[in-house]
């Protein structure tokens, strides 16, 4: 298996040069060889302190190297160290810091060996130094305060920190400090303000020190800038001035530059060669100074020089000696100038001219190790073979050392080693590694075998042959298995065995054999070449000029060669396009629909393989549409000029130039045709293509005459079609396709109907379109029977089996041949009713309602046509329970497939059934099997056929039924169910009775009178209960409760279901049987009423679960508005209605709580007319109300000067007791002479003015409560007179009614009157 390499035709001389650098010396991993060092850490190695040290060393050579470290300049014995690890199979240091070492304890210069039996690499000497990152110093900061126009530093000052921080300026807001020509940071970090305005005022100017290493900021304390402008400035000097005094500051004045950094008019500067250069100078002066750079007696070196900082940092990178000299800065403004020369001196730190190479030798050969460096001073050069200074190294007469070079003389194997080259300067250091193999090897080819190389024409063609041996192998190339050596310009044989062939042609193409050869054998190697053509863009995009919200294309019509894969990809301005619906990407163009201003720029075709890459550019130009009227939309343009190009047999290309698109872009072509030939006048779709194409190849058919024509479609419609094209007629062939849908079925039980589709015109593909009818009976060992007829469908064939399966095939043909052979199809030949019935039929009864008929299948042969399954015919043909036969229907069943069972659902329940089984086929039904007999059980009946109430009366109901229609069985009784309903449509508590099945009415006495039931009414079966029928029923309002008489209830307390006498068993001639029922709870009874003039006393009887809670609600009679509802205190039977209009007629009913809203009756009553003599409730007179009010407010009065004289009183015992409580208490006013108790102080009013205190008052109730103050002067005083000594500081008396008044219950929310206490029954 050959591999693929593809070298791109744009990178021929990179190739080449990493080829020549691949040394041919390269010495496999399977021979020996002294030790390589691969990886190591760099010199200067910064660590993290807060991580794990890891110290790099890695190394290859054969046998695998074992290797030391050196720490300071002697052995690093790493397994006395239990911080430290060397990693298996390697010499990398994992020094751990995270589990408690710290790594200052670490710093060091540190140098790894690998050593074999072969010699010893050394690694460059690494120094180890833990970052630093230190905090900042405090300092105390003052405020800057500065004139307008005056320069100003901001000094930084940064911690010293390993490697030195990253300086920027921020605020507290975090957010970097705008810079400018006039405000910018230096490279010590300092802000420098060439001049400072008004708006740099600010408290928080914040430089903060970020340590890359270890992921730190530091921050300094931030800085206060005050700039004082000339404005405020003379405001406040002439505010401290008198009016005779001379006051003002001078106004901004401009200056002319000085140099803020560097200082003096000279410095000097060094570099080492390779670094950056970084020259800097800031300026003040107002206006701000421009900085300006030059090189005397020479230019600034281009492409690497920069500017930055607003040009007051001169950047030149990757200097060398020669950019050494003078630099000058010049900071120039309106008022004049002032410059700087920096002298640059660029120093080397040693760099290789000619490193030492590895040196593969045999036995007996000479060579040379060559070190050659320069450097600013010149290096010293010092050899070192395995680690040692080859002064002191064992003795090799073979090798000779003569300055930067050894030379080797007839090495033998012993002579292998390594060898340190060493140059040094003040600077630095270089040091290289390479060692002397003797070997003695045949060669070898590294190369894989059978590699493919495929290269664009006319590109360089680079073949690899990778070769080793010792001593060093001759290279030679072929081409071809047995072609001559290739020699001459047209070829470049590089050193390390690869061949050049600068320019490859086609002719190039082939096998190309690598020789490899030296004393002690040869070998040799094949590779492949193979030459493609170039990818090219045969038709590039060009420059277009669009209106704006137009459409443009770019076309981008490439050629490559076949075996490639392009890829085409378009750019906007070297960028990827947008990601916009309106770019349209086609297989050869780009589409840009509704073009924007922001659409101008350059497009792009980048077309790529695996081999090579072309592109072409074009400019897109956006300018304004003329102004213009309101833009129509329409429909579009017919396309025109059609034209038909590269016609072929079965093709042909269509071309078109679009209508106009009247302001609404096409958005597809629909092409259609016409054929001439069969269908003339008749156009027919062909396709459609997108509407930025106007070229689509189209297919044909042969013997059509075709004409097109297009029609363009854009979003508000079709166009009309455009002028047909030009006619076309194809030639004839033999038809491409069979008719479709072959079918054979017999229409009698002796043929065969074969159908077929017929083909359309121009399927045809000639004239002579005939049809090649084939068949023959299947699984018979017969010939095909086959006739030709003509353009027709079908074909009959006659005096066939009934029902025998054939093959048939239908095969097109014209007077040009054949179709394809025709694929066969499976027909049958006609079928005949079935000759048996199903037998062994069983019924198995599931439920009163389904039915399982089970039958055995009947064979297949007797079917005589396809098996569509089988029919149950069943009929009910009597009720058991009625014993009565009526029309008989029969039902059918259809089971398809070979089904041999069946269930029969809808059955009627307590019924004789029959039923029989037939099988079906495609031509009818079979005979029917001998007729079974089943029965269903009993079931549920339905509803009885109705239920009527009637005969109402005050505590009885009559009840009629019919039986139900479909008993469904023998009934066995009636269950009825009845409950109250009050006027909330709350249901009551649910009373059932069982009736006799052979019943037909009842009464239902001792019900509540004027009351609502319903009734739930079924029949029951020995299976169950059927469904119930519902009815509501009143009994008649009690006409002698109205006149105040209550008839008792009949039989309360007894049962329900006493049967007073029988009934005939003729339903609906007999009386009902009676029933009496238990009295329903809970129930309210005889309300009546007392009623005076403007109050009315209500009584009730209750019957039912104690602890019931009354209310009484009541409204005027007549009256649509709401009842008005009172709460009954507690479980009495009566309550007094206060507050009524004389005169008037009221409605009253009593509820009980919480009892499914249970109500009574309504009463009504008649409140008496009002008398004048009649005695006044003076509680609801306005002057008497008025008269109280006057009375408490004069109470209120006195007692809140009682308790401001009282606080006037001395120290005594009784006052700091009420002095500890809260809420003291006042004797309320006296029964007999309304007066108060009082405190009398004896020391002056003056002295002490105390506020009552919170709580102080005397209770409504006109009660002192003893548990609100324990310690009240009550308790003292006794109600009598004491008299206190003067320690007590109390002189007078305290008097008062000991015992609490109690509390009178009222049922109304009104005071009570006399007369209401005189009617009361309380």
């Amino acid at each position: 298996m050959m591999k693929k390499k593809s070298i791109p035709a744009s990178k021929p001389f990179l190739i080449l040069f990493l080829c020549q650098i691949i040394s041919a010396l390269d010495v496999p991993l399977d021979l020996s060889q002294p030790p390589t060092i691969t990886h190591q850490s760099p010199k200067d190695y910064i660590v993290d302190p807060r991580e794990n040290i890891v110290i790099q060393c890695e190394a290859k050579g054969k046998p695998p190297p074992s290797f030391s470290w050196t720490r300071n300049g002697t052995h690093f014995d790493i397994d006395k160290d239990a911080q430290v690890t060397m990693k298996p199979n390697s010499g990398t240091l994992v020094i751990n810091i995270m589990n408690g070492g710290k790594a200052e304890a670490y710093e060091g210069v540190y140098q790894c060996t690998a050593r074999n039996e072969r010699g010893a690499a050394i690694s460059n000497n690494i120094v180890i130094r833990p970052s630093r990152s230190p905090l900042w110093t405090k300092e105390k900061l003052e405020p800057h305060q500065v004139r307008e126009g005056d320069s100003l530093v901001l000094h930084c000052r940064p911690p010293v920190g390993l490697p030195p921080p990253i300086i920027f300026w921020m605020d507290n807001a975090f957010q970097r400090l705008p810079q400018s020509e006039r405000v910018s940071q230096g490279l010590n970090g300092d802000l420098y303000f060439s001049n400072v305005q008004p708006e740099d005022t600010r408290e928080d100017y914040i430089c903060y020190a970020r340590f890359n290493h270890t992921q730190t900021i530091q921050q300094k304390q931030p800085i206060s800038v005050k700039v004082f402008s000339m404005d405020s400035l003379n405001d406040t000097i002439a505010a401290n001035l008198s009016d005779t005094d001379i006051y003002g500051a001078k106004p901004v004045t401009e200056r002319q530059p000085i140099l803020l950094t560097p200082t003096g008019s000279t410095s000097t500067k060094v570099e080492l060669r390779g670094n950056v250069l970084l020259l800097e100078c800031i300026a003040a002066g107002l206006p701000t100074p421009v900085i300006r750079w030059i090189k005397e007696g020479g230019e600034l070196p281009a492409n690497r020089t920069f500017f930055e900082n607003f040009k007051k940092t001169l950047k030149i990178i990757d200097v060398s000696e020669a950019d050494s000299g003078n630099y000058k800065c010049i900071a120039r403004n309106t008022l004049g100038s002032v410059h700087h020369v920096i002298s640059v001196t660029v120093k080397a730190a040693p760099y290789w001219i000619t490193a030492p190479r590895n040196l593969v030798l045999s036995p007996g050969e000479d060579g040379t190790l060559i070190c050659r460096a320069n450097g600013n001073p010149k290096p010293s050069i010092s050899w070192l073979a395995n680690g040692v200074p080859i002064a002191i190294a064992p003795e090799d007469p073979s090798r000779k050392v003569d300055g930067d070079t050894i030379i080797f003389s007839h090495v033998q194997e012993r002579s292998s080693a390594v060898y340190q080259c060493n140059a040094s300067n003040e600077y630095g250091y270089l040091l290289a590694n390479a060692f002397v193999n003797v070997l003695a090897e045949p060669p070898r080819i590294l190369t894989p075998a059978n590699k493919l190389y495929q290269v664009i024409a006319d590109s360089p063609a680079l073949l690899d042959c990778a070769y080793f041996g010792s001593p060093k192998p001759e290279i030679e190339w072929f081409k071809g298995v047995k072609g001559s050596i290739l020699r001459g310009n047209e070829y470049v044989f590089h050193d390390n065995g690869t061949l050049e062939i600068p320019v490859a042609q086609k002719d190039s193409t082939g096998t190309y054999t690598c020789v490899a050869r030296n004393e002690l054998g040869k070998i040799q190697n094949e590779v492949h070449l193979e030459i493609k053509d170039p990818t090219m863009i045969i038709k590039q995009p060009e420059y277009k000029v669009v209106q704006r919200y137009g459409q443009v294309s770019f076309e981008c019509i490439i050629k490559h060669d076949s075996t490639l894969l392009p890829t085409v990809i378009w750019l906007k301005d070297n960028d990827e396009l947008p990601d916009d619906e309106r770019f349209l990407v086609g297989k050869d163009n780009l589409t840009i629909m509704n073009v924007t201003d922001k659409d101008d720029g350059t497009y792009t075709c980048i077309v790529n393989t695996t081999l090579d890459s072309v592109s072409a550019s074009a400019v897109l130009t956006v300018v304004a549409a003329p102004p213009t009227p309101a833009i129509i939309y329409a429909r579009p343009n017919p396309p025109f000029d059609l034209e038909l190009t590269g016609q072929l047999e079965r093709s042909i290309e269509l071309s078109w130039i679009p209508g106009d698109e009247n302001n609404s872009p096409i958005t597809h072509f629909v092409i259609e045709y016409e054929d001439g030939l069969h269908e003339p006048g008749v156009w027919h779709y062909q396709t459609e293509v997108p509407g930025t194409q106007t070229t689509v190849q189209l297919k044909l058919s042969p013997y059509v005459n075709y004409s097109f024509r297009v029609v363009a479609v854009n979003k508000i419609g079709r166009s009309q079609p455009s002028e047909p094209s030009e006619q076309y007629l194809t030639k004839s062939a033999n038809p491409d396709e069979n008719p479709a849908n072959v079918q054979g079925v017999g229409s009698e039980p002796d043929n065969l109907v074969i159908t077929w589709e017929s083909l359309k015109g121009f399927q045809s593909n000639g004239p002579g379109l005939q049809y090649k009818v084939s068949w023959r009976q299947k699984d018979v060992d017969d010939e095909w029977t086959s006739v030709i007829v003509a353009n027709v469908s079908k074909y009959i064939v006659s005096g066939t089996p009934t029902f025998v399966p054939y093959e048939i095939k239908v095969q097109a043909l014209n007077d040009l041949g054949y179709a394809p052979e025709p694929s066969e199809v499976i027909g049958h030949s006609g079928e005949d009713l079935p000759m048996v019935a199903p037998g062994n039929v069983q019924v198995h009864v599931v439920n009163s309602t389904l039915a399982k008929v089970h039958w055995d299948p009947v064979p297949l042969k007797t079917v005589r046509g396809h098996l569509q399954g089988y029919k149950v015919y069943y009929w009910k043909v009597q009720s058991l329970s009625r014993r009565s036969r009526r029309h008989v229907e029969k039902k059918i069943l259809t089971f398809r497939g070979n089904k041999t069972f069946g269930m029969l659902p809808g059955l009627e329940p307590y019924s004789s059934y029959k039923l029989n089984v037939r099988v079906v086929n495609g031509k009818g039904e079979g005979p029917a099997s001998p007729d079974k007999v089943f029965k269903t059980p009993e079931g549920v009946p339905s509803s009885p056929s109705y239920l009527k109430i009637t005969n109402p009366t005050l505590d009885s109901l009559t009840l009629e039924w019919g039986s139900p229609t479909h008993p469904n069985g023998v009934l066995t009784s009636y269950i009825l169910k009845f409950q109250p309903i009050n006027n909330t449509h709350e249901l009551g508590p649910l009373v059932e009775i069982r009736i006799p099945a052979n019943e037909s009415s009842l009464i239902l006495k001792n019900l509540n009178y004027s009351t609502r039931y319903k009734f739930y009414f079924n029949a029951q079966t020995s299976v169950g209960s059927g469904s119930q029928i519902t009815e509501e029923a009143v009994t008649i309002m009690d006409e002698g409760k109205m006149a105040g008489i209550l008839h008792p209830a009949v039989g309360a307390g007894k049962g329900y279901s006493e049967i007073l006498f029988e009934t005939s068993p003729v339903m609906h001639t007999v009386r009902p049987t009676f029933y009496k029922v238990q009295p329903l709870y809970p129930r309210i009874r005889n309300v009546t009423t007392a009623a005076a003039e403007t109050y009315a006393n209500i009584s009730w009887e209750y019957e039912g679960p104690d602890h019931a809670n009354f209310y009484v609600e009541y409204g005027v009679a007549g009256s649509k508005e709401d009842w008005k509802k009172e709460i009954v205190n507690g479980s009495r039977s009566f309550f007094v209605l206060k507050g009524l209009t004389p005169g008037t007629a009221y409605k009253v009913r009593v509820g009980a709580e919480g009892l499914s809203g249970f109500r009574s009756s309504e009463d009504v009553f008649e409140t008496g007319p009002a008398m004048a003599s009649r005695q006044v409730d003076i509680a609801t007179q306005g002057w008497f109300i008025g008269l109280m009010c006057a009375v408490a407010l004069l109470i209120l009065i006195l007692l809140i000067v009682c308790f401001i004289r009282r606080n006037k009183g001395g120290k005594y015992p009784v006052k700091e007791k009420e002095d500890a409580h809260a809420d003291p208490e006042i004797q309320p006013m006296k029964e007999d002479d309304g007066t108060f108790g009082e405190y009398r102080s004896l020391e002056s009013d003056a002295e002490d003015h105390k506020p009552l205190k919170k709580g102080s008052r005397t209770p409504s109730d006109r009660t002192v409560k003893k548990e609100d103050s324990d310690d009240s002067l009550v308790d003292y005083g006794e109600g009598v007179n004491g008299q206190f000594n003067e320690d007590g500081s109390f002189i007078g008396q305290y008097s008062g009614k000991k015992e609490k008044e109690p509390a009178e219950g009222n049922e109304s929310s009104e005071a009570p009157s006399p007369v209401n206490a005189m009617n009361s029954f309380v």
